[in-house]
């Protein structure tokens, strides 16, 4: 038989159950990664901070200039020599600035650039040198960095500083201080802060200070969260691969398992995950138990239709020599009584073949049924007086005693549980000689430990031979008859104990049969058999 093509799967040595454990751990990492690189408030925060200090080293500056190198009362001068002069003494301990000082008509007067003779120097690469595996991860993890924080749309584009110098310095010499940020010559990023001097209310020159090194600092401040990057890329790994050896492996044997029996393969154990404790352990039990509930199905199957043929093929085996010898006899007598060879045997055929499909349905039936409320007593005397109404005056009559405490209401699936008494009764009767009577009872089942029962417990007692200790337990196996004498062969399939036992056992109850002796207690009928069935009270605990 071909396969479903939906079915067929091929192994993969990377699952994809896998691929999600890893991809759903990454996602946070690189939601991390994202949100450092993308987040604006460290670069605002390191800018405004660096403006702010640029800002009194400017106003420090300006203050000096304007009490050394200003003169004239009430028109004042700005002497250019001498605030040069100034310039060039200053000491400035932030190397990384720059200071040029401007005129009122914004022309550049000097720049510590030139006075302190500050030459740009571009080291020699240092000589390579042998990496631990650590310094290769973080160089490669700082160029993954700087690789896509420079690129669109990490990296700020040069129209967003439209600001030039002349216009900075144009808009101080109106007298307020400014700060501003553009691109230099090189692409670097600069912050500047310009200061007006002043003398009284008339604005002399610009101050500028302006830095470069916020692109450095906000690069060195990435470059430190390398290592914690490069920890939690190799924490995600390797929780993925535990993640995938304690869980997709597990689940990937319990799929193979599962394959090889749709398959039609040789009963094999499923794997054995019970140590674990959790969540997939109860998975591998739930579905060992399918396995073996689903085999031990497959064998009462086979059994039961071995059953079935054996049963069928004893009335055909009948009918067949009656049809083939009915031409060949000419007495009427011969003819008639193979006439009633073949009328018993159709009807242990419909018997058989009724009792064959209720059995086969029943457990269905059971599952699809939901446990209701069962009055048991009520049900049990209208099946006892059912009996004294389709036969008034019969030879076997049937009482009912019911105990009390004996509990009003049980739950189960009350069609099934009429079925059981209806056959165990009918059983009774048949076993029970002429002027006999069958006798039921029903009483609850107390506990030392229970206020109230929870098991009742129904009697049905008959007045017959009894069974034989070897039969007590076979007279609930399949297609088992024991007939007694005068009875019409075929009138009983030997399923009806069967039946009885399916039902009871899918109501978490059981039953069984004893012979009673004359020394029974409470024993209305002093001999035959006993049939007791127990049944919980509520099955759905």
């Amino acid at each position: 038989m071909t396969e479903p093509t939906q079915l067929r799967r091929r192994p993969r040595a990377w699952s994809r159950l896998s691929a999600q454990i890893l991809l759903a751990n990454l996602a946070g990492l690189l939601v991390l990664l994202a949100g450092v690189l993308v987040l604006d408030q460290m670069r605002e925060g390191l800018i405004e901070a660096r403006i702010a200090n640029l800002r009194s080293q400017a106003e420090l500056i300006a203050g000096v200039i304007e009490e050394a190198a200003t003169y004239g009362e009430p028109s004042p001068m700005l002497d250019i020599p001498r605030a040069r002069s100034v310039m060039s003494g200053l000491f400035l301990s932030d190397e990384a600035a720059r200071v040029r000082l401007f005129d009122a008509r914004g022309a550049l007067i000097a720049d510590s650039a030139i006075l302190l003779d500050k030459v740009r120097v571009d080291p020699l690469a240092p000589v390579p040198q042998p990496q631990s595996l650590r310094e290769r991860l973080e160089a490669s993890m700082a160029r993954i960095i700087d690789m896509v924080s420079n690129a669109p749309p990490f990296k700020r584009r040069i129209g967003e500083y439209t600001r030039t110098t002349q216009e900075e310095v144009s808009l101080a010499l109106l007298g307020e201080a400014v700060a501003g940020e553009r691109l230099g010559r090189n692409g670097q990023q600069l912050v500047s802060v310009s200061v007006p001097v002043q003398r009284v209310v008339a604005v002399l020159g610009v101050v500028m200070v302006e830095s470069g090194d916020v692109d450095a600092i906000i690069a060195a401040e990435r470059r430190a969260l390398v290592p914690f990057i490069l920890v939690a890329v190799l924490v995600t790994i390797l929780s993925s691969a535990l993640l995938t050896v304690f869980i997709a492996r597990p689940i990937r044997k319990l799929a193979h398992a599962a394959e090889h029996i749709r398959r039609g393969g040789p009963h094999r154990a499923m794997p054995d995950l019970s140590g674990r404790h959790d969540e997939i352990g109860d998975l591998s039990q739930a579905f060992e138990a399918m396995t073996a509930t689903l085999y031990d199905r497959l064998g009462a199957i086979e059994s039961f239709a071995a059953d079935v043929a054996h049963e069928i093929k004893n009335p055909l085996t009948s009918i067949q020599s009656a049809v083939e010898t009915l031409p060949a006899v000419q007495s009427p007598a011969q003819r008639a009584k193979l006439h009633k060879i073949l009328q018993n045997d159709v009807q242990r055929l419909n018997r058989l073949i009724t009792d064959i499909s209720t059995s086969s349905r029943l457990d269905v039936d059971l599952a699809r049924t939901r446990a209701e409320p069962v009055e048991l007593p009520l049900m049990m005397k209208n099946i006892v007086g059912s009996y004294d109404q389709k036969s008034s005056g019969s030879r076997i009559p049937v009482t009912l005693d019911i105990a009390q405490d004996t509990p009003e209401i049980i739950y189960g699936a009350e069609n099934a549980l009429a079925r059981v008494f209806q056959n165990l009764i009918d059983n009774a009767r048949t076993f029970s000689p002429k002027g006999a009577k069958v006798h039921v009872r029903i009483e609850p089942v107390l506990f030392d430990t229970a206020d109230k029962p929870d098991t009742v417990r129904i009697l049905v007692d008959d007045e017959g031979p009894g069974i034989p200790a070897s039969s007590l337990e076979s007279i609930f196996k399949r297609f088992y008859t024991d007939r007694p004498a005068g009875e019409h062969f075929g009138s009983h399939s030997g399923l009806g104990l069967a039946i009885a036992r399916q039902i009871c056992t899918a109501h978490k109850g059981r039953i069984w049969v004893e012979n009673r002796t004359a020394s029974d207690e409470n024993a209305p009928v002093k001999t035959g058999a006993r049939f007791v069935v127990e049944l919980p009270v509520d099955m759905r605990s």
